[in-house]
């Protein structure tokens, strides 16, 4: 009788005899030599493997074929070994040089290419660290919770802290100019800043205006629905954008003077069935709105008109797929920045992944400059990249 050996599979011979108690119990394979339980049929019990025996080089009854698979299992480590010696040593450098001749020249397009074609990464080359400032502390330029992050059209760096009810203000390059106070005793849930340097900031479910460079009180935003809010973000019209959460999750949109313009009723509960409780929200150029819903651990774009388009995104740990998001940011070109605990993952307009990179620290809060330089608010200090 032959069975197929279950450990390499070659076929392996028995005997059987009229008296099933007689038969030989165990055989080896010739093969690899691995002492295996013969199969009992009347039991329906498959071949089994007992042990597997060493090679023993002496032994005579050897066959041809172990031989084949003793070299095959010596000959794998030792090429493994010889390449590791051959690196240390530099024989592999000329090689290294031949391919990296032409990094000047490709570089940029073997990161579009990564881009493209959906890699993940650490995003060398895609988004570059120009500027870092801050460190922990309560000083000033100095971070305890840094969550939110705005800029105004002058270039100026607004960055709020999560408890506290403290704003700082930096020039372009990072620089310390003054700070202000907002509610202490309520977190600091958004900010937003306008071109004319208004400071747009969410506490207590209220949108309240202030002079950026100064702090001075300008007064609540009016919604019919009362409080409620809780993300804002500035539109490239002038207007701005909000997450409001009472009683559903809708999203309003407000012109440059305050007014409503538009208003998203449950829109991710809508889409989805399931009510979200802290929305992040992001607009493009061309009036589309992101809203990133952290529960939902997804993704959900609206057109100009507050059509639902698309839904993107899912919870887990692979590419395009998040867990415990923080921000959401889109870029000139349309991109969109999410960020988890893997570090900001991009995506396309239409939600397509494109990339991941790493940052240092989490990334609570991100917004966009004119120059599409992604600016970070990262809890003790603030970083600047640049994209290709």
């Amino acid at each position: 009788m032959t069975f197929d050996c279950p450990k390499c599979g070659a076929p392996v011979n028995y005997e059987t005899a009229q008296n099933p108690l007689a038969a030989p119990a165990t055989v080896r394979c010739g093969y690899c030599n691995s002492n295996l339980m013969v199969p009992d049929q009347l039991l329906g019990r498959p071949a089994q493997i007992i042990s597997q025996v060493h090679v023993n080089l002496n032994a005579p009854n050897i066959k041809t074929g172990s031989f084949k698979w003793l070299w095959l299992i010596l000959l794998v480590p030792f090429i493994g070994i010889l390449i590791g010696v051959l690196s240390m040593i530099g024989a592999l450098v000329p090689v290294a040089r031949m391919l990296g001749s032409n990094t000047n020249s490709t570089a940029t397009n073997s990161n579009r290419r990564g881009v493209l074609g959906g890699r993940t990464g650490d995003g060398n080359g895609f988004a570059t660290e120009v500027l870092k400032f801050g460190s922990e502390g309560n000083g000033p330029g100095m971070f305890t919770d840094a969550r939110s992050i705005a800029l105004d059209g002058a270039g100026h760096i607004y960055v709020g802290e999560y408890s506290g009810g403290r704003v700082q203000v930096f020039d372009a390059n990072g620089k310390f100019l003054t700070q202000w106070m907002a509610d202490t005793k309520m977190p600091l849930r958004g900010l937003a800043a306008d071109r004319k340097g208004t400071v747009y900031v969410v506490q207590s479910g209220t949108i309240n205006r202030y002079e950026g460079e100064t702090g001075k009180a300008l007064g609540p935003i009016s919604f019919s629905g009362g409080w409620g809010f809780d993300d804002i973000v500035a539109t490239a019209d002038g207007g701005f954008v909000a997450a409001w959460y009472k009683n559903r999750d809708d999203i309003v949109r407000f012109n440059s003077s305050g007014q409503v313009t538009r208003s998203i009723p449950k829109a991710i509960s809508s889409v989805t069935d399931q009510s979200e409780l802290d929305t992040r929200v992001a607009a493009d150029g061309l009036g589309n709105i992101y809203a990133l819903g952290t529960f939902n651990n997804a993704i959900f774009k609206f057109n100009s008109d507050g059509k639902f388009v698309n839904k993107f995104g899912s919870a887990g740990d692979q590419a395009g797929q998040l867990r415990a998001p923080f921000a959401i940011a889109v870029d000139g070109k349309g991109r969109v920045f999410v960020s988890d605990f893997k570090g900001v993952q991009v995506f396309d307009g239409d939600g397509r992944f494109l990339q991941t990179f790493k940052v240092d620290g989490p990334a609570s809060g991100m917004v966009f400059n004119d120059r599409n330089e992604l600016f970070i608010a990262a809890r003790k200090q603030v970083l600047k990249y640049t994209l290709n």
